[in-house]
C-alpha cells in the first residue's frame, strides 16, 4: 500500500519561482493544459559558456505593469505548443524551481506573452504530476498573497501645527 503525499490545492494559488527572483505570482492550475507557461516579455537569447540562455522580464501581478522582474535562465529547448486559440507556436522552454507553500520542485516553463490572459502563470498537468491534486471548488488552499508593508514616505513641505490663541476660549484651536 502506498501513501499519497500529493498536496491538495485550489484551482488558483500563489506560488514562487525563486531561481528567477519571483517571490510571488498568482498561478492558475490547469489540468487541461499539458505545458506550463509564464508571461515573459523583452526576451533576448544569448550564449553563456557555450550554452543558450534567455534574458526576459516578468510582470508578476495582474493589472500592474509597474513591478518588473528581470530574469535569466538557461534554455532547455524549443517546444511547439498549441495556444488557447488553437494555433501552434514555437516557445522557448526553461527549467526552474516552483515553490508552493513549503514545497519546492523543478518544472519546465514555456515563455510567452500572456498579457491578455487572466493569469501570468499557468501550471500544466506535467508540472503537477505526482505533486498536486487540484480541488476545482477552492482557491488559495495553500495561502493568500503575502503583502509587504510599504515604507511611509514623509510628506515634504510646510509643517503645520495647531496652537491655541491666548485670547480664545480654551476649546478653540487655530492653524498657523
Amino acid at each position: 500500500m502506498t501513501i499519497d503525499r500529493r498536496r491538495i490545492t485550489g484551482w488558483r494559488e500563489w506560488v514562487g519561482l525563486p531561481a528567477l527572483g519571483v517571490t510571488q505570482i498568482k498561478a492558475k492550475l490547469d489540468t487541461g493544459a499539458r505545458t506550463s507557461a509564464l508571461h515573459a516579455f523583452d526576451m533576448e537569447t544569448f550564449w553563456r559558456d557555450e550554452e543558450l540562455w534567455v534574458r526576459f522580464s516578468v510582470h508578476p501581478f495582474q493589472r500592474d505593469d509597474k513591478k518588473v522582474i528581470a530574469c535569466e535562465s538557461a534554455v532547455e529547448g524549443i517546444r511547439t505548443v498549441t495556444n488557447p486559440g488553437g494555433r501552434r507556436q514555437k516557445r522557448l522552454l526553461i527549467r526552474t524551481d516552483i515553490t508552493l507553500g513549503d514545497e519546492t520542485w523543478p518544472m519546465d516553463l514555456s515563455l510567452t506573452d500572456r498579457d491578455e490572459m487572466g493569469f501570468r502563470l499557468l501550471i500544466g498537468r506535467t508540472a503537477m504530476h505526482r505533486n498536486l491534486i487540484v480541488d476545482p471548488d477552492r482557491s488559495y488552499r495553500v495561502g493568500k498573497r503575502k503583502r509587504t508593508k510599504k515604507k511611509k514616505i514623509p510628506k515634504a513641505g510646510l509643517k503645520v501645527r495647531t496652537a491655541r490663541r491666548p485670547d480664545a476660549n480654551p476649546g478653540h484651536r487655530r492653524t498657523l
